[in-house]
């Protein structure tokens, strides 16, 4: 049996029912669902292919052509679909819900499937994606400069039982000039907005989450405008953690990564850093003084980031010293901070 459903009505299903996308596998690559699985109608050869007759030719031809090409992948088709649903129940996807999908999903039909044909395709999953990120949320921003630990006290918060989304594990990116940390690959754009939007539908818009203060892009993702604009007039909370500290942790983090790419990375900011600094850096990662290193990067880091907190609203900005090195303690006194700020009405 095949039943049409809407993208909306798929995500929010109260049972996980497995997800195929029938595009090509360089159409998946540039980004899918998340969740979904590749099981490809044509290679991507092929439909430029049919592509092409059908521009050129007509419908019909394409059509015969598209049978020709896949005649004797069905079977295959279908004992993939098997290992991914044992139980027969499954949900199918194209770029517009049109004859792939529509081909795929007569044949699971036809085989004996439960299947769910997604209407309007990926086009209407990457409209659902936009959506998400006109809709309010109730954000604080966990701030402050760099090497402050914030992902981690981000991470604490979660397992405290708060609502969080980590922009840079989504993104691939610690969000400097050293943020690949020489191992993640980014995402693309499209994919990156694709698991954003569908992380967000999970949470509960009408309780706090909490998300780390970044710029407009992370590496090269860029944070989408509406929930941009939604994140630069939340409540910041301004994590000031003594210089030590973050020398001592930033140290740590870098000091095992490869001093070539180091100083690879801290060339590309000499123009920001100066000649002279960029440098003293360099000589710094050579002689393994990871601390000196760290401390004249930070300069310019600081900097940055103290020129983006003075383009916020200063009566959304609350500044909490934390000076502990347990990490629990930490996050209890964010969370106090801000049922004081509730107490007291100042949010």
């Amino acid at each position: 049996m095949i039943k049409s459903i809407s993208i909306h009505d798929f995500i929010n299903l109260p049972e996980s029912v497995p997800l195929i996308d029938v595009r090509t596998p360089l159409e998946f690559q540039q980004g899918r669902i998340p969740g979904a699985f590749n099981v490809p109608v044509f290679t991507n050869e092929e439909r430029v292919q049919v592509g092409t007759t059908y521009k050129q030719v007509g419908r019909e031809q394409a059509i015969l052509l598209g049978f020709d090409l896949t005649g004797n992948k069905w079977s295959s088709f279908i004992r993939e679909a098997l290992v991914i649903s044992p139980g027969k129940k499954i949900a199918v996807h194209c770029w517009r819900g049109g004859m792939r999908s529509g081909a795929m999903a007569w044949a699971l039909d036809l085989y004996g499937f439960e299947v769910y044909l997604i209407e309007g395709g990926y086009k209407n999953y990457r409209r659902w994606s936009a959506a998400q990120f006109e809709k309010a949320y109730q954000l604080t921003i966990v701030g402050g400069m760099t090497g402050s630990g914030k992902t981690k006290l981000l991470h604490q918060l979660r397992t405290m039982g708060e609502q969080i989304i980590d922009l840079e594990e989504l993104a691939q990116h610690q969000g400097s000039s050293y943020g690949t940390m020489n191992k993640m690959v980014q995402p693309t754009q499209e994919q990156f907005e694709n698991n954003f939007a569908f992380q967000l539908n999970k949470l509960d818009r009408q309780s706090r989450i909490w998300i780390e203060d970044e710029s407009l892009t992370i590496g090269k993702r860029c944070i989408p405008n509406p929930f941009w604009y939604q994140m630069r007039t939340s409540l910041v909370l301004n994590i000031a953690v003594p210089d030590e500290h973050r020398v001592e942790l930033l140290a740590a983090e870098y000091g095992a990564l490869d001093p070539e790419f180091l100083i690879e990375c801290t060339q590309r900011i000499w123009k920001r850093l100066g000649p002279e600094q960029t440098k003293n850096a360099i000589l710094a990662i050579q002689e393994d003084r990871m601390s000196d290193f760290i401390r004249i990067v930070l300069v310019y880091y600081d900097k940055t980031y103290k020129t983006g907190l003075h383009k916020r609203d200063p009566e959304k900005i609350k500044t909490i010293a934390i000076d502990s090195k347990d990490i629990k303690v930490n996050a209890a006194k964010m969370l106090l901070t801000i049922q004081e700020l509730h107490s007291t009405q100042q949010l």
